[in-house]
């Protein structure tokens, strides 16, 4: 791998300098007024629409079965029976079970909460779960963020004379369960605005059918909205973007006693909350809950109007995600050891024994990420599997398990994440298909792994003020995402690794002599390739950062890239070097270039002696080659570093395997001699420098 970049494309966008200047004066910060011109927002007015935070609620009886399911509810209710709210594990599904449990509680209806259990039940409606309600004369049972692919489920309801309603929000399938009401706005049929709503978002709608009041609703019940459109990772537009602000507001000063207990557990309870709070303090530690199968004290956290209560629940919660991290960590450990330092999948299909079914799904995801490729990670049980998946680069999930539905016992989800049950037998044809199917979507260019980076920034630009104004894009999420800068051109003056070797700390000094500390999170030197005096462009979200009552501008890396002119030069030495590798013809001078001296092989066996272990090493060959080349004071370039690898490893003196992130090098010699002069490879570079005809067309 010759020129490391986390993404494979960064797409800068470039602001309009006027407009920037018309949206400072307009009120926004410098910072701020360049991201949103370069988002698209060429005045105050556009800019201001785009922010805009109180957009009207849509009627929930734009909905395709919206009225006939808040018709079925509210006869229930008028009737006695009895009802079972039926939802899902994690954050969406413990809100929206909290939420509609709550509302027709409080309407006087006698109601069920259920969630299953993630390990017995697995995922969604299932002939279990339903036999145990029946038992107890459950008359009606409403699924909320799941049931949409239910359909034999849906005919044991109706075998034992139980309604259904579902409302979920995830893709459909082509034939629909057989229910009361099917609520989903991914319905073909359906006309509500978008699909943009959230398993949570759906039960505040039928709710709202229900009651009829939006608005009192809204205020009764948007920290949980907001709490699972922003797990859910729902596009913060409209009117997600309005109840996700209510949310946020709401839970600065939370009524609920278990939210309370909760924020001051994570430390963030009187203070400003954000998306982030949400996202990666106060989501992790309700999911732990349904992941390690205790599903039941999240949702008795949301309900509970004890405060003691809350505060033993939410140390339980602590306790659960402490236990998650370490099953997690050794998880994502035996999954790497299964793929092996040499590969480069196109889709990632592993099966463990003993894998925790609620934590796989975390660690798929961040095997997509590493190997910039799908995942799919199965936990076996005796002759069957059940499966947790995330993409990567925009391959749609779903499309692709509905294309091998023959392969699968039962799958559901959506583009981005979804689960499945497969017999032992089928894994290895499974993984054969879904492979192809990655190849196929990658060789169509529809492929999408690019960084999106808002603008190019004047480093003088970042200061405390200017920071602090981008508050003003706020709430950010998908739809209207983190603001991510750009530096070009900034030199690494020193580099750490930090946290027990997870992370990266920088020093950076910009073109205009500007020192800037950066943090670059779950990256090490080796695995991004840089070193110490590289020029770089870095994407980064800047924060300010506090210690010991002192406040500083602190770059969050997002990704590295070597600067515009060491790329151009890495590009040109590694085309010179693949020329050679396709036997195309050499001019004598390129030739040259390519000769390493008896000092550049000295300087490699050198650094290999040196850095090796017994079981190898492991090197990014463009980091390699750039720490080689200033050993040798200049002399030495990327594309001899190479050559020097392949002569070593033609004469038997290492081992070279490439590798997905790194490559690695394993010395192989016996203490014996070779003469390198006698090298294949030599011979011809020699040839080719002195003759210059080889081949010649």
């Amino acid at each position: 791998m010759w020129i490391f970049v986390k993404y494979g494309v960064w797409n800068v966008s470039s602001f309009d300098p006027a407009q920037a200047q018309a949206l400072e004066r307009a009120g926004y910060g410098p910072l701020c007024a360049r991201v949103l011109s370069a988002r698209g927002c060429a005045d105050a007015e556009a800019a201001t629409e785009y922010l805009r935070a109180d957009a009207p609620l849509n009627s929930p009886f734009l909905m395709k079965d919206m009225k006939a399911a808040a018709d079925r509810v509210r006869l229930a209710v008028a009737r006695k029976e009895h009802i079972a709210v039926f939802g899902d594990y994690d954050v969406d599904g413990i809100t929206a079970t909290a939420l509609l449990t709550e509302l027709l509680r409080d309407m006087g209806a006698r109601v069920t909460s259920y969630i299953p259990a993630r390990l017995e039940e697995g995922y969604g409606l299932n002939e279990l779960a339903i036999r145990q309600l029946f038992k107890k004369q459950v008359n009606l049972i409403v699924t909320v963020d799941c049931g949409i692919t239910a359909n034999r489920e849906a005919e044991l309801c109706r075998r034992l004379g139980m309604d259904l309603v579902i409302t979920d929000h995830h893709e459909c399938k082509e034939t629909l369960p057989q229910a009361v009401a099917v609520v989903d706005p991914h319905r073909a049929d359906c006309t509500y605005p978008h699909t943009d709503l959230s398993g949570v978002g759906i039960a505040f709608q039928l709710g709202a059918a229900i009651c009829g009041n939006q608005g009192d609703l809204l205020e009764r019940f948007a920290d949980l909205l907001c709490l699972g459109l922003i797990a859910d990772v729902m596009p913060l537009r409209g009117e997600v973007r309005t109840m996700v602000v209510r949310g946020l507001r709401a839970l600065e000063r939370p009524r609920r006693p278990g939210l309370a207990a909760l924020m001051e557990e994570c430390g963030c309870l009187g203070g400003p909350v954000t998306t982030s709070t949400v996202g990666y303090l106060l989501a992790p530690r309700i999911n732990a809950a349904g992941r390690m199968g205790q599903v039941a004290q999240a949702l008795e956290l949301f309900m509970t109007r004890d405060g003691g209560r809350a505060k033993a629940l939410v140390e339980s919660l602590t306790r659960l995600n402490r236990e998650r991290q370490r099953v997690e960590a050794e998880i994502y450990r035996q999954a790497v050891d299964m793929l092996g330092p040499d590969t480069r999948p196109s889709a990632i299909v592993l099966a463990g024994e003993a894998w925790h079914q609620g934590v796989v799904g975390i660690v798929a995801s961040r095997l997509s990420e590493e190997y910039n490729c799908p995942a799919f990670l199965i936990c076996m049980d005796h002759d069957r599997g059940k499966a947790s998946s995330r993409s990567y680069g925009g391959f749609n999930l779903f499309g692709a398990l509905s294309r091998l539905s023959d392969l699968l016992e039962s799958y559901g989800g959506h583009e981005l994440a979804a689960g499945f049950t497969i017999s032992r037998e089928n894994v290895p044809a499974f993984r054969r298909s879904v492979t192809a199917l990655a190849e196929e979507f990658r060789a169509s260019g529809q492929a999408d792994a690019a960084l999106s980076v808002d603008c190019v920034v004047d480093p003088a630009l970042l200061t405390i003020e200017h920071v602090r104004s981008l508050n003003q894009l706020e709430p950010c999420g998908t739809g209207c995402p983190v603001p991510v800068l750009c530096i070009e051109d900034a030199e690494i003056i020193q580099l750490t690794e930090v946290g027990g070797g997870k992370h990266l700390r920088l020093s950076l000094r910009c073109p205009g002599g500007e020192l800037l500390p950066a943090i670059f999170f779950s990256q090490t030197a080796l695995r991004t390739g840089i070193g110490q005096g590289d020029s770089v462009d870095v994407a980064f979200t800047p924060q300010i950062n506090e210690f010991r009552g002192s406040r500083t501008v602190q770059l969050n890396v997002v990704d590295l890239r070597l600067s515009r002119r060491l790329r151009a030069e890495a590009e040109a030495e590694r085309e010179l070097y693949h020329r050679f590798c396709r036997n195309e013809w050499l001019a004598p001078e390129d030739a040259a270039r390519l000769l390493p001296s008896r000092k550049e092989f000295v300087a490699v066996w050198r650094y290999l002696i040196a850095n090796s272990q017994e079981s190898g090493m492991q090197e990014n060959l463009l980091c390699m080659g750039r720490k080689l080349e200033r050993a040798c004071a200049g002399a030495m370039t990327l594309s001899r570093a190479r050559i020097c690898l392949d002569v070593f490893a033609e004469q038997g003196l290492i081992q070279l395997q490439s590798g997905a992130r790194f490559d690695t090098i394993r010395i192989t010699t016996d203490g014996r001699k070779v003469d390198l002069d006698e090298s294949p490879i030599i011979k011809r570079l020699r040839a080719e420098k002195s003759a210059g005809s080889f081949d010649q067309p």
